[in-house]
């Protein structure tokens, strides 16, 4: 049975890892070996993406251009589209990748009749943990248990592109196919630690202004880190001020690393010079602050990402 040919499809989904899947599966789907070509729907041209839709490829099969972020596009380019709606090309295939694409409009209708729709509904949250289920299967090969997939949608929320990256990567470190919640606790509370250390590393490099951009990466991604920040941040200080009292002292550089605990231990000598830029009596004073902010976090409204935020970029002098 002949496959049906669609010379316009637009994926539409609010979701940015639904809509790439479904671009994957739709060229999946079209015959003799297509050739893809993306295009960034704020920046392409009209014409360079239909003359590739236009345009024969040399190895037989047919082109399918896919323009990426397509809202922008179809807003710049919509009489041109609904025109080449209406006689599109049989060399290519047009995929418009839509956060939406309204049935009132115009263009919906025009693709309507002559391509197709693909509508890709990202799941509620409440459906997120047999989404988790089905797609370790699916995709990865591996069953995990309703209680691991539920502390997994619980942990990363709607972000359908981390999870599948966290849903692979506990595939691979479990030797029986089956992740339980523990394999789930112990890789993602260990990867969110992670990304704090990072944050803490930037201050410890005097560059305030990284450790705050990565402090908001982290609240945007992980909302439950500003319960977490204060006493990781008051772990940085307390460190600070060691090594600043035990260079004094004269202590080698190596065993104030292996004191610490701090990896790798060439980090020494730059969190000591941090410290210093900060000042023992400044660095007595962030600790008192942080125990000040720990104890307003708990007993009222107090904005902790900005307090954080204000924390991070005044501590440290830039280098």
């Amino acid at each position: 049975m002949a496959v049906k040919i669609y010379n316009v499809v637009a994926i539409v989904s609010s979701d940015p890892f639904l809509q790439g899947e479904a671009v994957r599966e739709f060229v999946r789907t079209v015959p003799n070996d297509p050739q893809r070509i993306d295009f960034d729907g704020e920046t392409a041209k009209l014409a360079d993406v239909l003359d590739e839709v236009r345009s024969p490829s040399m190895f037989g099969g047919l082109r399918v251009a896919v323009v990426r972020d397509a809202n922008d596009f179809i807003t710049k380019f919509r009489e041109q589209l609904e025109d080449y709606c209406a006689a599109p090309s049989d060399a290519g295939i047009l995929v418009l990748r839509c956060d939406s694409l309204p049935k009132t409009q115009r263009i919906y209708k025009a693709i309507d009749k002559i391509g197709k729709i693909i509508d890709v509904a990202p799941p509620k949250q409440f459906e997120l943990q047999n989404w988790i289920i089905v797609r370790a299967k699916s995709h990865h090969q591996a069953q995990i248990t309703p209680d691991a997939a539920r502390s997994l949608a619980e942990m990363i929320g709607a972000d359908l592109g981390k999870l599948d990256s966290e849903l692979g990567k506990l595939a691979l470190q479990t030797t029986t196919g089956r992740i339980e919640a523990q394999h789930v606790l112990s890789v993602v509370v260990f990867q969110r630690e992670q990304q704090m250390w990072d944050m803490t590393d930037q201050l410890t490099a005097a560059k305030p202004d990284e450790a705050v951009r990565r402090w908001r990466h982290l609240v945007q991604t992980d909302p439950s880190s500003e319960f977490r920040a204060v006493t990781w941040l008051a772990l940085w200080v307390e460190k600070a001020a060691r090594a600043l009292s035990l260079r004094k002292m004269r202590v080698p550089s190596s065993e104030i690393a292996k004191e610490l605990k701090i990896w790798p231990a060439q980090n020494v000598d730059r969190l000591i010079a941090t410290a210093e830029r900060v000042g023992e009596t400044r660095l007595l004073a962030a600790v008192d602050q942080l125990v000040e902010l720990d104890r307003s976090i708990k007993s009222s409204g107090t904005d902790v990402a900005a307090s954080v935020e204000r924390f991070l970029a005044t501590i440290v002098k830039k280098a």
